[in-house]
C-alpha cells in the first residue's frame, strides 16, 4: 500500500523501544496498525514484515532492567497507518 505523503514510509523493521537500533520517531508521530496472521493487534512492542515475526510482551513478567519479558510469534506481518484506507492514496 502506497504512504500517504505527508507520512514516512513504514520501515521493514520497527521497535517502540527509544534505545532500539529499530526505533523510527517520526513513524510514531501518526498512528499505525499491525495485522498478525489476519488479526489485528495492539499490544506489539516490535515487528519485522520480512522475517515475519513480532514481539509482545509476555504478561507482567519484567526482565532485570524493569522492561516487559518479550516472547517472538512468527507469522504473516501487515503494517499499515490507522486512517488511510487502501484505496484513498493515489501513487505518485
Amino acid at each position: 500500500m502506497p504512504t500517504p505523503p505527508d507520512r514516512p514510509p513504514l520501515p521493514d523493521h520497527l521497535s517502540v523501544d527509544p534505545r532500539s537500533v529499530h526505533h523510527v520517531a517520526a513513524v510514531f508521530e501518526h498512528e499505525i496498525g499491525i495485522r498478525f496472521n489476519g488479526k489485528e493487534r495492539r499490544d506489539v512492542e516490535e515487528y519485522c514484515i520480512s522475517q515475519g515475526f513480532i514481539k509482545v510482551a509476555a504478561g507482567k513478567t519484567l526482565d532485570r532492567k524493569g522492561r516487559p519479558m518479550l516472547i517472538t510469534l512468527k507469522g504473516a506481518v501487515e503494517v499499515f497507518y490507522r486512517g488511510v484506507e487502501p484505496g484513498a492514496i493515489k501513487p505518485g
